[in-house]
């Protein structure tokens, strides 16, 4: 008996082939990778994507809490500002300690002392499609900016952290990034024992040159005598997760809308954040709908999409990457029912690993 939707669906043979890939990547560069868990935190999988990668890096101390307990390798501790109450327990957890800030690390550096730090340069270069999202965007808090700052700390410091991608699928422009870091900032980063490059590299999708990204790695950690470390998170499971409904109702206003039992908002946020369209497949044929959801939000839609046949009432439909910055986003928005979590085997059956019922929404509250 199928589902009850909406639920979201985890290939593991899609998964599978990421995660190939990011071996490869790791085996022919030297990189080391670790899960953005601020991008996909769903530790059911975490069984599967372990053995192929080097562990977890997080922008909380609950993320980081989360890649101990549940993910084997390094866990490394970053946050965009640590407080007084949680560094202590961030440090007890971290096997490496990353500050956004000269501040910060002046503050809480000394109970690190036994660990590797780390501290957060922002080189005021980067790609991104999205302002939003550009960590180089002006006034960014994203990162040390001032290099007199950033000098007067290296004897403090074993390693930087520079996040500059944002959906970066080419390797000429993260080679472009790379020489323009290097120029700027080239004779600080010989002093380094270890460089993270942050996530946003792409190289999961169909025809990226992995071959080219790991030559471009290796010559740079070789250059500057530093292990580099990659923090993929929407790479490794993109492509591999849908987010299932079903029509509930069918509206002819202009346009002909089918009414679904999710809600953009709360179950595909990111659609509202960048303003963009979900994706569904085929997308092919003589009818076409827009898909909305079931919340009160004016704006909660989907996408409009095309279809071979006529929808009806009771129709499902797979809308298509639901995994990264998706199901870390997922909220009660309206009270709407929050999907089950399921994942297809390798062997084609499917477990529900995880549902949601009105008790859950009642804990969510207070």
């Amino acid at each position: 008996m199928p589902l009850a939707t909406p639920y979201y669906l985890i290939d593991e043979t899609a998964l599978a082939r990421n995660l190939e890939k990011v071996e490869r990547l790791r085996a022919a560069s030297g990189a080391k990778c670790l899960l953005a868990l601020k991008c996909f935190a769903t530790w059911s999988t975490f069984p599967q994507i372990a053995p192929y990668m080097d562990g977890t890096t997080s922008s909380s101390l609950y993320e980081l809490k989360l890649g101990r307990e549940k993910f084997a390798g390094e866990t490394h501790a970053y946050s965009v500002a640590w407080s007084d109450g949680e560094i202590d327990e961030a440090i007890a957890h971290s096997d490496k300690v990353i500050f956004n800030s000269v501040a910060q690390l002046e503050r809480f550096a000394g109970k690190a002392a036994h660990l590797p730090v780390g501290l957060r340069v922002n080189p005021g270069v980067s790609h991104s499609h999205f302002d939003l999202a550009d960590p180089a965007r002006p006034f960014s808090r994203l990162g040390e900016s001032d290099r007199g700052r950033v000098e007067a700390a290296m004897d403090r410091v074993s390693g930087f952290m520079l996040h500059c991608n944002c959906e970066n699928d080419s390797v000429s422009a993260f080679s472009a990034l790379l020489d323009t870091i290097e120029e700027r900032i080239g004779d600080l980063l010989m002093r380094l024992d270890w460089v993270s490059l942050g996530g946003g590299i792409h190289f999961t999708k169909n025809g990226y040159d992995i071959d080219g990204l790991a030559a471009r790695l290796k010559s740079f950690a070789t250059k500057f005598g530093v292990q580099v470390y990659l923090e993929p998170g929407d790479t490794v499971v993109t492509d591999t997760t849908t987010l299932e409904v079903s029509v509930l109702d069918i509206v002819e206003n202009g346009k002909s809308v089918a009414i679904v039992d999710s809600a953009v908002e709360a179950h595909m946020l990111d659609l509202l954040v960048y303003r963009e369209s979900g994706a569904v497949a085929p997308n092919a044929g003589p009818h076409r709908y827009q898909i909305a959801g079931k919340s009160c939000l004016a704006g909660d839609v989907f996408g409009e999409f095309d279809f071979p046949q006529p929808l009806a009432i009771g129709d499902r439909i797979s809308l298509l990457n639901a995994a990264g910055y998706t199901m870390v986003k997922k909220n009660w928005f309206n009270g709407v029912a929050m999907p089950a979590i399921a994942i297809r085997r390798k062997n084609g059956t499917t477990d529900l690993v995880r549902s949601f019922d009105y008790a859950d929404y009642v804990a969510s509250l207070s």
